[in-house]
């Protein structure tokens, strides 16, 4: 072995091992297999392959095997060791003893483990009869599991597809079938019906008969069985939103009774337009039948998605855009259009150059859902956008209606003064700034002092930012970028001082200096590269720092200041 191989094999070793350690060390083992394997390929030189690369195989076998039998609860060590069998090993019981190993070893407890093992039994070994019996065993274990009915059911369709192809080709052929056992309830996916029925027992809800129902369909053999799913899907979850939609949805499916041969493009935009009403008929219907929020949004996510689909038709791109604005409307004056929708609608809007529709929906949004920081700052960006004359007022009619409710307003007031920036005088802005530090939470203060000296500076220069920070440096809390901000600024000055530099440092370790570490060494550097700094200052400041500083802070310290002093850092 190499030095390299040599160390992680005495780590392996140990008394007291580590899972880490073999994982490294599997690791070095497999990248040297794809080393390997790269350059005989380009060389194209295969002498002792056999010899050298089962070698190295079988210390990865045996690392797994030492490896999975110590943690063997951990799952994805024993998937690993299966993918590497799979990958590098090529042997097939070695990998089928491995996922029956790994059953045990996990006292059946995570399903998808089950179903790697039957599709195993089912794509590699091609035993249906083996999967069967796996997936048996598995619902003994998982009885309400959706995902193992699921994978059971599909596995069941596609052995008989494959018994159908099979008899096919030997009537083709011309052989006596005589001998072969094939059974017709097995070709008509009988064993598939059983389990959806045993499984619709144990296991409620729409999403598992319409999971099933999109398997059977990828199927051309199971038309009896989807109109059964389909029968008992609206039997049961009539008021069910997921219902009505995919029986909406399905019409898109159905397409035309038409001949598709010479079809022209206007005929194809006509075919289309059709089968979305077909759709959207079932859907107003559906919200009829059900009106919820819910339903609503399943109603205007079908016309959003209609929408965004590409078309070279304008008029088809044009009804997509009326309908789904229509549907939007109606959703609203039910009042039940949910809040997440309303942005998307504006968007619309605006992008239809809709504006004073936008404007109304906007205000209207903000009188259903008057303590909703979001929708507040969706109209706002509205009436910004169209440059209207309304923006203060809505601003200061958002904050009244905020203050009822504890929550955060940090969103209205960035994006208040980042529009006063651009519109307002600098009096007017700053006025806004020292404003929003006495109305907001002490939390979200921190973020308005940060942007209130970045905005003096870019401003009002330097003399500028100085008196805004002497006038918010005993204005706690603060954040560590309040004081970094200050710190950067002196020294973009021409006549930076040490002087004002040790004050921005004193005033941010007085906050930060028991949970930041590189703080006090950039304080140190400060004090040793600053042409006015004192370097007889660095052991007060190092002292202080070992006293402030706990634990792991403290080691990390010691080990930078020792890079410092050493002139790596």
């Amino acid at each position: 072995p190499t030095d390299g191989a040599s160390a992680l094999e005495h780590k392996i070793q140990r008394r007291a091992l580590r899972k880490e350690d073999f994982i490294h060390y599997i690791q070095y083992e497999i990248n040297l297999l794809e080393l390997i394997k790269k350059r005989r390929a380009r060389i194209g030189y295969s002498f002792k392959k056999d010899e050298i690369e089962n070698s190295i195989v079988q210390r990865v076998h045996s690392l797994f095997k030492r490896a999975t039998g110590k943690w063997k609860e951990d799952v994805q060590l024993w998937l690993s060791h299966v993918a590497f069998c799979k990958q590098w090993v090529k042997w097939v019981f070695v990998t089928s003893h491995l996922l029956y190993v790994g059953m045990d070893s996990f006292v059946c407890s995570v399903a998808a483990l089950w179903i790697m093992a039957a599709k195993w039994e089912m794509e590699a070994r091609l035993s249906s009869e083996s999967a069967r019996h796996l997936f048996l065993r598995a619902l003994r274990f998982h009885p309400e599991c959706s995902k193992l009915y699921q994978e059971y059911f599909r596995m069941e369709l596609m052995h008989a597809e494959k018994q159908r192809k099979e008899k096919k080709e030997f009537e083709q052929a011309k052989m006596d079938l005589g001998e072969f056992n094939y059974s017709e309830e097995i070709l008509n996916g009988e064993m598939a019906r059983i389990i959806y029925r045993d499984a619709t027992q144990k296991i409620k809800g729409v999403e598992f008969h319409l999971a099933v129902l999109s398997i059977a369909k990828l199927f051309d053999f199971t038309q009896d069985l989807q109109k059964e799913i389909l029968e008992s899907l609206q039997a049961k979850y009539a008021d069910d939103p997921l219902t009505w939609d995919y029986m909406a949805r399905r019409e898109l499916e159905l397409g035309s009774l038409q001949s598709t041969e010479h079809t022209t493009k206007q005929m194809k935009v006509s075919e289309m337009t059709q089968r979305e009403e077909r759709c959207c008929a079932v859907f107003e219907e559906a919200v009829t039948a059900v009106p919820t929020e819910d339903m609503w949004k399943c109603y205007i996510t079908f016309c959003l998605e209609r929408y965004n689909r590409k078309t070279n038709s304008e008029e088809l791109k044009q009804k997509r855009l009326e309908r789904t604005l229509s549907v939007f409307n109606k959703a609203h004056e039910s009042s039940l259009l949910p809040e997440g929708l309303y942005k998307q609608w504006l968007q619309l809007l605006l992008e239809s150059s809709l504006c004073e529709k936008a404007l109304e929906v906007a205000e209207a949004a903000t009188k259903h859902f008057s303590l909703s920081v979001e929708i507040w700052q969706m109209r706002l960006q509205v009436l910004i956008q169209l440059k209207s004359d309304a923006v203060t007022q809505c601003f200061e009619e958002a904050l009244k209606h905020m203050k009822s409710k504890v929550c955060d307003t940090l969103p209205l007031w960035t994006l208040w003064v980042e529009w006063s920036e651009g519109t307002n005088s600098k009096e007017d802005t700053e006025a806004l700034y020292q404003r929003s530090l006495r109305a907001t939470a002490p939390a979200e203060s921190v973020t308005m002092k940060e942007k209130y000296l970045d905005w003096a500076y870019r401003n009002g220069g330097y003399k500028k930012v100085k008196r805004v920070f002497t006038s918010l440096h005993e204005n706690r809390p603060f954040s560590l970028d309040f004081f970094r901000k200050m710190i950067q600024i002196e020294k973009e000055q021409e006549s930076c001082k040490m002087l004002h530099l040790r004050e921005y440092y004193e005033r941010a370790l007085r906050e930060f200096g028991s949970t930041n570490s590189d703080l006090w060494l950039d304080y140190i550097k400060e004090e040793l590269n600053h042409p006015q700094g004192k370097p007889e200052n660095c052991g007060s400041i190092h002292w202080r720092a070992m006293k402030m500083l706990q634990g792991e802070l403290v080691e990390n310290f010691v080990s930078k200041y020792t890079l410092l002093q050493t002139g790596h850092l």
